[in-house]
């Protein structure tokens, strides 16, 4: 028996083999080894779902079973439009909300557009995230994939607090944010360690 889900984006075993998995629309779930679809869990920041926007790529810190953190990316209305960010909660001992939510990283600049926010986001073996961002599609975003100064259309690799991580390829230099891993991307849909 398969769950019956409503635009599932993105997903990831819990350590018990039931899958939590984000919905486009805003909503995350667990699904348990049976098919069935839990209730919505509680405290997931309002998405952007117009679009290709919405509640995206989802992973559990390396530490789950001790601090039952997880991480997950979506496209979070701000002003002057939109963007894709980072947020992580700890899910609750009766898995049905999200505790002490907090946006940890924003891909500047906001825009108003409906495409293109990437949204994978995976954990390194030094328990560092990669997220990808996308470069929003639009005829004048698109060089913002090659620009330095933008968030967008990259690779980033931040700590679990949002942080640049220390090593990054454009580190102290001048004119380039220090989150940046790779440059120059579409809408990465996919990341994976070999």
């Amino acid at each position: 028996r398969l769950a019956t889900l409503v635009e599932p984006w993105g997903m990831t075993f819990l350590p018990d083999g039931r899958l939590l998995v984000t919905e486009k629309g805003g909503t995350m779930r667990i699904v348990g080894a049976s098919g069935s679809a839990g209730q919505p869990i509680q405290g997931v920041p309002k998405v952007d779902p117009a679009g290709q926007g919405g509640l995206l790529g989802i992973t559990l810190d390396p530490n789950f079973e001790q601090n039952r953190m997880i991480y997950w990316a979506f496209s979070e209305p701000r002003p002057g439009g939109n963007l894709t960010s980072v947020a992580k909660g700890k899910l609750s001992a009766d898995d049905k909300s999200l505790e002490g939510v907090k946006v940890i990283y924003r891909a500047t600049p906001a825009y108003k557009g409906t495409l293109h926010y990437g949204g994978p986001v995976i954990f390194d073996r030094d328990g560092n995230l990669f997220l990808s961002t996308g470069e929003r599609s639009d005829i004048e975003t698109r060089p913002q994939a090659q620009d330095l100064k933008s968030g967008l259309g990259k690779i980033i690799r931040i700590t679990t607090d949002g942080k640049p991580v220390e090593g990054n390829p454009f580190e102290g230099k001048q004119d380039a944010r220090p989150e940046i891993y790779s440059y120059g991307h579409r809408n990465v849909q996919g990341i994976a360690f070999h």
